[in-house]
C-alpha cells in the first residue's frame, strides 16, 4: 500500500451474488515461490547496508547541527532575516531542509539514481531525477512553512500537554493530505491520464462495483519514463478518489492478474484501513512525542549552553527533535509495520474472495518479486524494522493454500 485508502461499504461475503463465479482448475494450480536470482540478493543485501547507514546518518547528522551550535546560529540568522516569531519559524525550518537535503545529495544520488540505474530498476534521465529531488524539496519546504509553526505554538502556549495536543492535530491533518494528495502533489512528479485500453478500464470499474466503490475514476500513470518496478494503488477521499494504475504494471501483467493487484488496492479501501491506518499513527506519535518531550527536557538541562538552546519551544530544537524523533522510528516503528503487514494480509484475502483468482494472484506475486527484484523470504531483521507487507513468498502460500469457497 504507497498511500493511504479512504472507507466505504463493507466489503462483500465470499460465496455472495456479487462475488466472481466460482474458479476453473486452472485457478486452484498452485503456484511454487520462485528463487530469488543472484541479482535480486545482491540488491536486497545492499539495500539492507544502505538502510542501515540511513538510518545512522539519520541521528549523527541532526546530533552533529544541535550539539556543535549550528542550529543556534541558523536561528539567529532566520531571527534577523524574519524579524518576527512566525516568518523566523518558517524561515528557520526552510534553511534547516535546504542544508539536509545538501548534506544528503550524495547518498540521494547513490541510492536514488546510480544504483537504481546499476540495478536496471530506473529509466530516469539525470534531470527527471533531479526536477523530481527539488520538488520534493519543494514541496517540504512549502509544508513546512505553512504548518512548522504549530507544534512551536503549542509548546510554548502549552509546555507540559503539548505532544498530547500535536497528536490530536495529527489526525485532521493527514486527512488533509490524503485529500490533496491525488490532485495537487502526485501530478508534480508523474503525468497522470485516461486508461488507453478502455475494455480493461471497464473490467476494473466493474470489479470496483462488485467490491462496493462506486463513483471513482482509473488513471493510468507513465511510470516507465522513471522505473520498471511495478504497482497499483487507490487514494483521495470523496471528489478525488480515484484508481491509480502504472503503465509498467499493465505491460508486465495479465488482465486476471492484474484484476487481482487491483482487487488488493481495493480491499485496502473498502476495509478502511486508511482510518485505521491514521489512528494508530496517532497513536505511536503521541507516544513516541510523550518520550521526545521527556528526553528532550533532560538533554536540554545538560547541553543548553553548548547548543545555544535553552527550551523546546524554540526552534533551534528541531534537530534534536529530529534525531530523537529517529531513535523513537526504531523503537516503535516496528508496531507500525507488523500492523501493516496485518492489513495487507487482509487485502490479501478481500482479492482472493472478489476475484476467486488464486494461481493469477500467486503469479502477480512471482512476476512483481522478479520485475521488483524482490526476494520472496527476507531475513528477521528486515522483517522486523521494515517489512511493510508480508514476504512474496509468504503471499504466494496463502495464495495456494486460501480457497474456502472451493473447499465447500
Amino acid at each position: 500500500m504507497l498511500a493511504p485508502h479512504a472507507t466505504a461499504e463493507p466489503p462483500p461475503t465470499p460465496g455472495a451474488s456479487t462475488a466472481a463465479a466460482a474458479p476453473g482448475a486452472d485457478e486452484l494450480t498452485p503456484v511454487e515461490v520462485p528463487a530469488p536470482t543472484e541479482k535480486a540478493l545482491r540488491y536486497y543485501e545492499g539495500n539492507m547496508r544502505l538502510w542501515a547507514f540511513h538510518v545512522a546518518w539519520s541521528i549523527l547528522v541532526p546530533a552533529a547541527i544541535f550539539f556543535s551550535g549550528l542550529s543556534a546560529r541558523i536561528r539567529d540568522l532566520a531571527r534577523r532575516i524574519g524579524r518576527g516569531w512566525l516568518p523566523t519559524v518558517a524561515i528557520y525550518l526552510v534553511l534547516y531542509l535546504g542544508l539536509n537535503a545538501a548534506l544528503d545529495l550524495p547518498f540521494d544520488y547513490y541510492a536514488g539514481f546510480v544504483r537504481q540505474h546499476a540495478y536496471g530498476m530506473s529509466n530516469q534521465t539525470f534531470a527527471k531525477w533531479l526536477t523530481d529531488l527539488v520538488l520534493g524539496l519543494g514541496v517540504d519546504m512549502l509544508g513546512a512553512a505553512a504548518f512548522g509553526w504549530v507544534p512551536f505554538l503549542l509548546l510554548a502556549r502549552s509546555p507540559r500537554r503539548w505532544w498530547l495536543y500535536v497528536a490530536i492535530l495529527w489526525v485532521p491533518f493527514l486527512f488533509f493530505v490524503v485529500l490533496i494528495k491525488p490532485i495537487w502533489i502526485d501530478p508534480l512528479f508523474n503525468t497522470f491520464g485516461p486508461m488507453k485500453d478502455p475494455a480493461l478500464e471497464r473490467s476494473i470499474l466493474d470489479l470496483a462495483s462488485r467490491a462496493g466503490i462506486e463513483g471513482g475514476r482509473v488513471f493510468e500513470v507513465a511510470k516507465r519514463v522513471d522505473t520498471n518496478a511495478m504497482n497499483a494503488y487507490v487514494t483521495g477521499l470523496g471528489g478525488t478518489k480515484r484508481i491509480v494504475l502504472w503503465d509498467t504494471l499493465i505491460a508486465g501483467l495479465g488482465e486476471r492478474e492484474l484484476l487481482v493487484v487491483m482487487g488488493h488496492e481495493m480491499g485496502h479501501y473498502v476495509l478502511g484501513h486508511v482510518l485505521r491506518t491514521i489512528l494508530l499513527s496517532s497513536l505511536v506519535m503521541l507516544l513516541g512525542l510523550f518520550l521526545v518531550d521527556r528526553v528532550g527536557r533532560a538533554v536540554l538541562a545538560k547541553f543548553a549552553s553548548r547548543a545555544g538552546v535553552h527550551d523546546l519551544a524554540d526552534v533551534a530544537s528541531v534537530p534534536l527533535l529530529a534525531l530523537l524523533i529517529a531513535v523513537n522510528g526504531l523503537l516503535l516503528g516496528p508496531i507500525a509495520m507488523a500492523y501493516s503487514r496485518h492489513q495487507e494480509h487482509e487485502a490479501d484475502r478481500f482479492a482472493l474472495d472478489l476475484t476467486h483468482a488464486n494461481h493469477s494472484a500467486g503469479m502477480a506475486f512471482a512476476k512483481l518479486q522478479r520485475e521488483n527484484l524482490g526476494n520472496p523470504r527476507p531475513g528477521p531483521i528486515y522483517t522486523f524494522f521494515r517489512a511493510s507487507h508480508p514476504s512474496i513468498g509468504d503471499r504466494i502460500d496463502f495464495s495456494n493454500a486460501y480457497h474456502p469457497w472451493a473447499d465447500r
